[in-house]
């Protein structure tokens, strides 16, 4: 598939899943603060929308405020479009060359503004061992392959070591390991079990 066939896909399933009202309200939850619905507003401009941001109306809590995903196409060149943090649900699809390309822009985005979580997509072997290494090189936990009920951002659920304390947006975790050794980090790598 294209790129651009790829974030139109994308689109489409965000959209599908979104339809039914009572089913958005229910898994998107409600933004908190006026200023995350002002900048899906405000990112609108910073590339092409692949999918725009609506409103939906709550059955029980007419005053929530509940948005749609915005999900724009940039360029890998718009670093500093997608190497922000864009607080609110709010996406990028970025244009690369290639998987090496791709795996080395997580590299210099997470080793400059660090990464609470990594997720990785592949069915390439070698691939995915180049996430886990590029994972243990900028200390930030890995979910590979990933989907269904486990999501990317849920480490938690599976250790208390949600963050690792060893780079830029995760400079503690919530166990403190310090009364081991200051200088460790824990990086964890997740992947769906093998069926024997």
């Amino acid at each position: 598939m294209s790129f651009d066939d790829v974030a139109a896909a994308l689109a489409k399933a965000v959209q599908a899943f979104l339809s039914d009202n009572d089913r958005a309200c229910t898994v998107l939850g409600a933004l908190q603060s006026v200023d995350t619905q002002a900048r899906i507003d405000a990112c609108r401009g910073l590339g092409e929308i692949v999918l725009d941001s609506e409103s939906r109306k709550h059955a029980q809590y007419s005053d929530a405020r509940i948005h749609t995903p915005l999900i724009l196409k940039v360029d890998a060149a718009q670093k500093a479009t997608y190497g922000e943090e864009r607080f609110g649900p709010i996406s990028f699809v970025i244009a690369t060359e290639n998987t090496a390309h791709s795996i080395e822009l997580a590299r210099d985005v997470i080793r400059e503004k660090g990464a609470i979580t990594l997720g990785g997509y592949t069915t390439d072997e070698a691939v995915a061992e180049q996430f886990e290494e590029l994972a243990m090189e900028v200390a930030t936990p890995l979910s590979l392959n990933l989907d269904g009920g486990i999501f990317v951002n849920q480490s938690a659920a599976f250790s208390d070591f949600h963050a690792t304390g060893g780079n830029p947006a995760a400079n503690a975790s919530l166990c403190n390991q310090s009364f081991v050794a200051s200088r460790f980090v824990v990086v964890q790598s997740r992947r769906h079990g093998q069926p024997n």
